[in-house]
């Protein structure tokens, strides 16, 4: 079994199931609720959550720091983010800890899991993981950074420069780019010179690899030896998942009008939520019924989280500018 030649144990890939579930039933209660009216906006992680799940599972979450971008629902989940976190936040109420209901959805960050705090410019996340590996490695601290993209802002100033910055200095970080075939509405083919993102990683002194993204062991095994090379001060690598946007770019898009049907067939045929699963069954994990008691779990788990958000309080309006300007008294 695949999974066993990795050192994971059956609890293991199921809790790697569950966290992508979670993701999933997450934003797809999302988007409902965007249709609804009750929520303003969804940028979606379906179709990428193995490539997520995977690379955060070979991360040590009691120590490492993360830089996620805006889709990497599953990688928060798993650093300790909970489905009520991720809800606050999509209702943009008081509690929501990552902005206090100030940013939108999917601008991660969460002090108390080393969660880098995201900007709203793409790619800004790669230099501020870089930073962040450099005091690692100044103060000889013992963590990594990882940091995720979409491929359209591998395209990014941003990109080059923490790259480069990463190769010079050695660096233990591991960027890890989300290719999901389109940056909006541009396909990949019409963004990359090169035949693939991780082409790019000699450029920059560091290993380049791509690897399926539609399953969360082949990118757990690539991240793992990633992680192996940083804290061993062999410096950074660069990885690309491919996989496929099951949705359109954002809830403001419509992915109909530049995407063929045979295009999104062609994606939901390879979902990972289902690949993964038939993985699980076959190989007697689990069955499909202790699958569909898992579902339920999820299930129960979404429904609590969107009625805690969406009864939960807004922020006073006097709060307007809290944590803008320094308070009397403050040092």
């Amino acid at each position: 079994m695949k999974h066993v030649q990795l050192g994971l144990t059956n609890e293991d890939v199921l809790n790697m199931y569950e966290t992508m579930l979670l993701a999933r039933r997450l934003d797809e209660r999302m988007w409902l609720l965007n249709r609804a009216g009750k929520i303003p906006f969804v940028i979606s992680c379906q179709g990428q959550e193995a490539a997520q799940v995977g690379a955060a599972f070979a991360l040590d979450r009691t120590k490492d720091y993360i830089a996620p971008y805006y889709r990497d629902m599953g990688v928060v989940l798993h650093f300790g983010m909970t489905a009520r976190d991720l809800m606050l936040s999509a209702f943009a109420k008081a509690e929501d800890p990552n902005s206090g209901g100030r940013q939108m959805p999917g601008h991660f960050g969460q002090k108390k899991n080393r969660i880098l705090t995201g900007s709203s410019p793409v790619t800004t996340q790669v230099p501020h993981a870089v930073g962040v590996a450099l005091a690692a490695k100044m103060q000889q601290k013992d963590f990594i950074t990882f940091t995720t993209l979409g491929e359209g802002s591998s395209n990014q100033g941003d990109f080059h420069e923490g790259a480069n910055f990463a190769g010079v200095h050695k660096l233990p970080v591991i960027i890890m780019v989300e290719n999901n075939q389109y940056a909006i509405s541009v396909p990949v083919e019409r963004q990359l010179g090169c035949a693939k993102v991780s082409d790019r990683g000699i450029g920059y002194g560091m290993p380049g690899v791509t690897v399926d993204g539609t399953n969360p062991l082949t990118v757990y095994e690539v991240v793992k030896e990633a992680a192996e090379r940083a804290r061993n001060g062999e410096g950074p690598s660069l990885i690309e998942t491919v996989s496929y946007r099951l949705t359109a770019h954002s809830s403001d898009d419509d992915h109909r009008q530049y995407r063929t049907a045979e295009d999104i067939e062609e994606g939901r045929a390879n979902d990972p939520i289902i690949l993964f699963a038939n993985y699980l069954i076959e190989q007697q994990v689990a069955t499909a019924e202790d699958l569909e008691a898992l579902d339920q779990k999820v299930a129960d788990i979404v429904d609590d989280a969107t009625d805690y958000a969406e009864n939960a309080a807004y922020a006073p309006p006097e709060h307007a500018l809290k944590y803008v300007y320094a308070e009397e008294g403050e040092s």
